[in-house]
């Protein structure tokens, strides 16, 4: 039962949108593992297939690994940077409005609230007493769905996505390298797609979909990669190009 100042659809959960957050972390983490171990991988099977010297695979596994995980690093900081500045200029507008008109505002956190369910008079209760505590914050909350206090940090971002690139790149890197070379290959195949189902599971548990679909997905996904980029470094290797 929801009362007055208690937020609807928050009863006994104060920390639901954090576990929803360390959860899409999480996940956004597997994911970027799951691309440094896929294209890691295509690399370095890819050379082995031209060459059976352990240098330029070497070189050419560590380049990927590097170049990688600073493309991932980058790109998360451009596209967190882009959201945090976005709410940001939200966040403005709403302290401005509030200053400006703060009786059509709490009308329309009211409004917000009656339309999840609250009877009218239940509701402009409810907007009455949350602006009276702290206005921004209920606003922010209810119409945005936007926690001030928890904007995501683009260097963390970009430091988590760099970190799960890396820690993904790495286990192809290794299983190219360690084993005999008339068996590198196969060896690698093997360890790559076991840890792509590893992923696929995890992607899946962690949105509560099928884990079928999503390990077989990642798991063709990356035999195919590998299969391709092995045939043509194969052939250019063949060609002495």
């Amino acid at each position: 039962m929801t009362t007055p100042g208690e937020l609807p659809g928050h009863a006994g959960e104060p920390h639901v949108e954090a576990l929803a957050s360390r959860l899409n972390w999480l996940r956004a983490g597997v994911l970027g593992a799951n691309d440094g171990i896929v294209s890691t991988a295509g690399l370095v099977v890819g050379v082995a297939g031209a060459t059976g010297d352990r240098a330029p695979i070497l070189t050419a596994g560590v380049a990927g690994l590097l170049a990688g995980a600073v493309s991932m690093a980058v790109g998360e900081y451009v596209s967190v940077s882009s959201q945090r500045d976005s709410e940001r200029a939200l966040l403005s507008r709403e302290r401005r409005e509030l200053r400006e008109s703060p009786d059509e505002e709490q009308a329309e956190l009211a409004a917000l609230y009656e339309a999840k369910g609250l009877s009218p008079d239940t509701a402009r209760q409810v907007a009455a007493e949350l602006t009276a505590h702290d206005a921004f914050a209920a606003h922010a909350d209810a119409e945005l769905r936007i926690d001030p206090e928890e904007l995501t940090n683009p260097w963390h971002a970009a430091l988590a996505s760099a970190v799960a690139f890396t820690v993904g790149a790495i286990l192809p890197l290794v299983a190219i390298l360690t084993p005999p070379a008339s068996v590198r290959v196969p060896v690698t195949f093997v360890a790559v797609l076991a840890a792509l189902a590893l992923t696929g599971a995890i992607s899946a548990r962690l949105g509560r979909a099928r884990r079928g679909p999503a390990i077989a997905r990642v798991v063709v996904g990356g035999a195919l990669g590998m299969v391709v980029t092995y045939t043509i470094g194969h052939l250019l290797g063949a060609t002495g190009i």
